[in-house]
């Protein structure tokens, strides 16, 4: 068994896989999509992954805004983790996710990724901080 971590954006859904432990998150993958509102083979890749990896559950990055409140795109994450349970038929769990991507870009900056490769890999990056961040919630 393992977890999937998301981090959902506009036009990418950034992925990581845990260890069979469940002790540490590695990033898979980056799901691009030309539309915000197709995401119709981005749930399909995701339901490949599933499989592929023997998830059991999935944490999704929750975009809060500083103030607790929730915005425009914490809604759109709303309705994207209601797709994907109903699609995969596994429980879905909302993660804060606030500052991951500045972790992410952090993380690159200190590890001398070139700042124009750093788009690349972003929400990847983001994902496997959420994903750690359960991981070690839960352990």
């Amino acid at each position: 068994m393992r977890i999937m971590g998301l981090d959902f954006g506009a036009k990418t859904v950034g992925v990581a896989i845990s260890d069979l432990l469940l002790i540490t998150a590695q990033g898979v993958e980056i799901i691009r999509r030309k539309e915000e509102n197709k995401q119709r083979r981005t749930l399909a890749r995701i339901e490949e992954l599933i499989c592929e990896y023997d998830v059991q559950e999935i944490v999704l990055g929750m975009p809060y805004n500083m103030d607790d409140s929730i915005g425009e795109r914490a809604l759109k994450t709303l309705e994207f983790k209601e797709k994907l349970e109903r699609r995969s038929g596994i429980n879905v769990v909302l993660f804060d996710e606030r500052l991951t991507t500045f972790e992410a870009k952090l993380a690159m900056q200190e590890t001398g990724v070139k700042r124009e490769k750093q788009k690349d890999y972003i929400d990847m990056i983001a994902a496997m901080f959420i994903l750690q961040g359960y991981l070690d919630g839960k352990n």
